[in-house]
């Protein structure tokens, strides 16, 4: 295990949760439902106690934490306010490009626990593990008021 490679995957949750404030601030945007925007509220908050933790572990670390958000992130974000535009904030289409965000923030965290996990401390893994089963609730809150659309 290095240093340098546990920043490089800690900054790589980073930018992940760095995509998924913008994205639910997009959906935010999106939408006059005063309940859905709530939730994705709710949402941010999970991406936001999550870069405080990695932004402190970074910085433990000796590193720089990561500001940006991921080039794929930038453009899924263009993507979904053209469809925003073109279904009118139809709830079930919100809730369907959230849950696509969900996933790729998932596979995000099975990534650098695949790929990384054995390059991070145990605290940060413990960290990452937690941090994953957070994010898989969200997703599976999501899917569940997208099905029920």
């Amino acid at each position: 295990m290095t240093t340098t490679e546990s920043i490089t995957a800690l900054n790589e949750l980073i930018e992940i949760n760095n995509d998924r404030i913008a994205g639910y601030k997009t959906a935010i945007s999106e939408t006059k439902d005063s309940d859905l925007r709530r939730t994705f509220v709710e949402l941010m908050a999970t991406s936001e106690k999550n870069l405080s933790e990695l932004i402190e572990a970074v910085y433990n670390l000796g590193g720089t934490p990561e500001e940006s958000t991921t080039a794929s992130g930038k453009i899924y974000r263009v993507w979904m306010d053209a469809k925003a535009a073109l279904t009118g904030g139809n709830k079930h289409q919100i809730l369907s490009s959230c849950e696509y965000g969900e996933d790729v923030a998932l596979r995000t965290y099975e990534h650098v626990l695949d790929q990384h996990g054995n390059e991070l401390s145990a605290a940060h893994l413990q960290l990452v593990r937690a941090q994953r089963e957070n994010m898989q609730r969200d997703h599976d809150r999501v899917k569940m008021m997208r099905d029920a659309e």
